[in-house]
């Protein structure tokens, strides 16, 4: 009993890790594509405004949304660490240490989110702004957000190097694996500095975000169908023991 405990144990991870990888997935492309993407018109403060008030409950979720996809994150963090510490117990520390970051970023960004919705409630305190002006704010605010979640890229990317390290090194995932999540962190290491340095060629990021998406999707579904190789994780406890 206790040998088959130990055997099936790191593929449970492993599909946990799966099932939290898909709750961020979905729960982020959700509030960022579905939900963002369509009410905020760019440079259209009336616009953007007007299409939150219409749609404020989702506006609501999508916030939600995009805080459970961050628990999920930083869940889905320790669940990989507990497969891939007997590879290297710094480096696993490491990527906890900087989704942990990454995941105090994004929460606090979502205030910004939230002060778009406060600015259209029409409170008293507020009367002191004419329309134009409230909603000159709703949309600095969530440029701000936008300009946050950026700067939390480099966390975001940054764990994704010594993750994909630690996947190559592994032995019970693929090297293809560990090769393409290395370079997903640089996918997402790119629009930080070409929104900060070159905001003019943005269009740059477009092909590295493409190979991070694709990283990150693969390497979900690996966790899920296919999860960890238990003899060499075995292998690898024993010898890191």
């Amino acid at each position: 009993m206790t040998n088959h405990a130990a055997e099936t144990s790191p593929r449970k991870y492993a599909k946990i890790a799966g099932l939290l990888y898909i709750v961020v997935i979905v729960a982020g492309a959700f509030a960022q594509f579905f939900v963002r993407s369509k009410l905020i018109v760019p440079g259209d403060a009336a616009a953007t405004a007007g299409n939150i008030m219409a749609s404020e409950w989702l506006f609501r979720f999508s916030i939600v949304s995009d805080l459970i996809a961050a628990v999920c994150y930083f869940l889905l963090a320790l669940a990989l660490y507990v497969l891939l510490k007997p590879v290297n117990k710094n480096l696993a520390l490491l990527f906890v240490f900087l989704v942990s970051i990454s995941t105090a970023i994004f929460c606090l960004n979502f205030l910004n989110q939230f002060a778009a919705l406060l600015l259209l409630g029409g409170a008293g305190y507020l009367s002191v702004f004419d329309r134009n002006e409230l909603q000159a704010l709703v949309l600095f605010f969530l440029d701000m957000h936008g300009h946050g979640y950026v700067i939390a890229n480099i966390f975001f990317g940054g764990w994704l190097f010594p993750l994909g390290y630690l996947v190559f090194k592994s032995g019970f995932f693929p090297k293809t694996l560990g090769v393409l999540l290395m370079l997903a962190a640089f996918g997402y290491l790119i629009p930080f500095f070409t929104t900060f340095l070159l905001p003019n060629y943005e269009v740059m990021a477009y092909p590295g975000l493409i190979v991070a998406v694709i990283a990150e999707v693969s390497f979900c579904l690996w966790l899920l169908i296919k999860g960890v190789n238990v003899e060499q994780w075995q292998k690898r406890a024993l010898e890191s023991a």
